[in-house]
């Protein structure tokens, strides 16, 4: 949880981080283990890791090991998290208008 007046700005300044977006995004379609979050991201394994710590830490993505052979660790969205689907939806789709518009600097 965030111990701050204003968490939206903690948030924001953490989904702004290199590798935030696509974690969560990726996360909203169904949990996932590290490696597979690494080869769906492109982050190296050091900045993922950071970046699932940072977002373990506000209470978005949850970390759930198991005892086997090889280890296994999952990653999925909290309940807090999924609470973002909107917004990462929101988000990925002004992305691709981003793309749609011509660049003549005039608004409608």
């Amino acid at each position: 949880m965030l111990e701050t007046e204003r968490p939206i700005e903690v948030f924001l300044e953490i989904l702004g981080r290199r590798g935030s977006f696509p974690i969560l995004w990726t996360l909203a379609r169904g949990p996932q283990r590290f490696s597979a979050l690494q080869q769906e991201t492109g982050l190296p394994p050091r900045t993922l890791s950071l970046r699932l710590k940072e977002l373990e830490d506000l209470g978005l993505v949850s970390r759930a090991a198991y005892s086997q052979v090889p280890p296994r660790v999952d990653y999925a969205l909290t309940r807090q998290g999924e609470g973002l689907r909107g917004v990462l939806e929101a988000l990925a789709s002004w992305e691709k208008t981003l793309y749609e518009t011509p660049a003549s600097g005039k608004s409608d």
